[in-house]
């Protein structure tokens, strides 16, 4: 499939959602988009301005909107309920386990500004704990794009999905990765570098950084491979074995805690499956702070040279047998 970004461009996920939900719109009146006084931030904004008629503000009233939300998805609706992923997922947990994934309704989950490159607005609005809530709802894909290309490929996969879908999106410019879109589908993940040392699986901001990663540790002489798990539910779990038993080495990276996240779904498969060395790299059991996006990232433990640390860890861990 083409695509209107290419590799070198850097766009913020959540402008691509903005671009991607306008197209949505234009070739499916079906298609309805909510937000909750956010949607110059969410970039729902644009979908207002053509399509006002089927755009609606609900205020700052955001468990309303995932009830108006579930109403028009039981109407026959395909509805894209917009706000920040702090909201979008906690202040609307109720709601969207009880109206939305108990009765497995169309609704889509467009949640911007997760994680701590939010930057300055601090802890109160930078969600580390959305994924982890998400993922344990039954009926609820969660999907986390790398780049613009990704976030195209799966908002569009997300509209054609039965069933709700959390898409979390961010607010700093990220660098295209993907040269189409094809590779980026619900429930597989994409083999951006291959190698056999160690394993890196990302999602979302950290893709970029992993592959930063992977490129320093090939200056030591380290292969290591770079998974793109932008499905974090449902995993492509024969993909994560797969690197898993090649490198028999693994680091996950997310914008996330630990808890519960990407790193818990790896952690969790391989458990079961492969047990291996899994060193996770995201937030550590605490909140955010405020502070400038790449300050926060190296601040909180998510920078290339922490990915570049865990990489030797999980490797020490597997050649000493521990």
């Amino acid at each position: 499939m083409s695509t209107i970004y290419k590799p070198g461009d850097r766009v913020a996920t959540r402008d691509a959602y903005g671009t991607v939900l306008c197209e949505l719109g234009a070739e499916n009146r079906d298609v309805v988009a909510l937000d909750a006084d956010l949607s110059t931030s969410t970039k729902s904004c644009e979908f207002a301005r053509r399509f006002p008629d089927r755009f609606f503000n609900c205020g700052i009233a955001e468990q309303n909107m995932i009830g108006i939300a579930a109403g028009l998805a039981a109407a026959g609706k395909t509805p894209f309920a917009s706000t920040f992923a702090v909201f979008a997922s906690g202040r609307v947990f109720d709601q969207l386990r009880v109206a939305v994934a108990y009765p497995n309704l169309n609704v889509k989950i467009g949640a911007s500004h997760g994680g701590v490159t939010v930057g300055e607005d601090g802890a109160s609005h930078q969600a580390l704990e959305d994924i982890a809530l998400m993922r344990v709802l039954p009926n609820m894909t969660v999907l986390v794009p790398a780049d613009a290309v990704a976030t195209r490929a799966l908002v569009r996969a997300a509209a054609a999905h039965r069933g709700p879908v959390y898409i979390r999106l961010g607010r700093p410019a990220v660098p295209v990765l993907y040269e189409d879109e094809d590779r980026c589908r619900i429930g597989r993940a994409a083999l951006l570098r291959d190698g056999s040392d160690v394993a890196i699986i990302a999602c979302g901001y950290m893709v970029a950084l992993a592959l930063e990663a992977a490129r320093e540790l090939a200056a030591s002489g380290i292969a290591a491979a770079v998974l793109d798990a932008s499905s974090v539910k449902p995993l492509d779990e024969p993909a994560v074995v797969a690197a898993a038993r090649r490198c028999r080495a693994v680091v996950t990276a997310e914008e996330h805690s630990v808890i519960g996240g990407l790193g818990g779904a790896v952690a969790e498969l391989l458990g079961e499956r492969l047990p291996v060395p899994v060193v996770r790299v995201g937030t550590r059991d605490r909140f955010g702070e405020s502070g400038a996006p790449a300050e926060l990232v190296a601040a909180l433990g998510l920078g290339v040279p922490d990915i570049v640390r865990a990489c030797g860890t999980a490797m020490a861990a597997r050649d000493s047998g521990t």
